[in-house]
């Protein structure tokens, strides 16, 4: 794989780490990459955290990495809305760090479903009822209806915790609005941010992740080669995303070549 491919485009969470700890090797991994002049990125649905604080992680526990190889799908649904909704207001499921980003980009943040323009589910580990009755409420008076990810959960050291798409689920069937646009993996909008940043053809990369209907998917709707680690969340091959590759951990992209 490494001989095949000019550049690899990595999950981080569940592939790189999980939930605090550097899977084994990943930095060896990155590092050998970069040594022969690889293209790299990192791409993550996860919003708890900034891009700076992705890249503080990644650069104490030793991948030799730049900021600008980061995306995030933080980053992703904030540049359109500065792009398309610069002046509504929104309300988000969402931990403070993930508001923090939004409103120091300028956008307007509100709690009041009679002002609220634009509902924005993602993690949110401080979920409560009153979150999700604001939010119903403002959807029901005629709030769009988007999400920075829609993973169903997020691996964490101790197993997985119920991530976007679990509370974008319950939301649908409070309402019966459905979601209108995602950011994240493996919407048109990641990839558009994926192909400005490469550098190189998209089919030259090979995405690696742990998710199916995130990692996977946005490789086979845009075509491209990926590989399926098993770090991460429990996946069951159900046939409607296949990875080109199957593999126990990014390890396992290097460890021939090292041997």
């Amino acid at each position: 794989m490494i001989k095949k491919y000019n550049g690899f485009i990595f999950d981080l969470d569940g592939t790189i780490y999980r939930g605090s700890k550097i899977i084994d090797y990943a930095d060896k991994v990155v590092n050998e990459l970069k040594k022969q002049n690889k293209k790299i990125l990192f791409i993550s649905n996860k919003t708890t955290g900034s891009k700076d604080q992705y890249y503080d992680f990644l650069k104490t526990n030793g991948l030799e990495v730049e900021k600008n190889e980061i995306i995030t799908s933080t980053v992703v649904i904030r540049q359109y809305l500065i792009k398309n909704h610069k002046d509504d207001k929104f309300f988000a499921i969402g931990e403070k760090n993930f508001i923090d980003e939004l409103t120091n980009g300028g956008l307007l943040y509100s709690a009041d479903p009679d002002e609220i323009d634009i509902v924005i589910i993602t993690l949110d580990r401080t979920l409560s009822y009153t979150k999700l009755e604001i939010a119903a409420k403002a959807l029901e008076k005629g709030a769009k209806f988007f999400a920075a990810n829609i993973d169903d959960t997020c691996p964490v050291e101790s197993g997985e915790i119920m991530d976007a798409g679990s509370i974008i689920t319950a939301l649908e069937k409070r309402t019966r609005v459905k979601l209108e646009k995602h950011f994240g993996k493996p919407s048109e909008y990641m990839m558009n941010e994926v192909k400005k940043n490469i550098g190189i053809d998209i089919s030259e990369c090979l995405i690696i992740g742990d998710r199916l209907e995130t990692d996977i998917a946005l490789g086979n709707i845009f075509g491209v080669d990926t590989a399926l680690v098993s770090t991460g969340v429990t996946n069951f091959i159900n046939g409607k995303y296949k990875p080109t590759y199957q593999i126990n951990s990014v390890y396992n992209l290097i460890t021939e070549e090292l041997e």
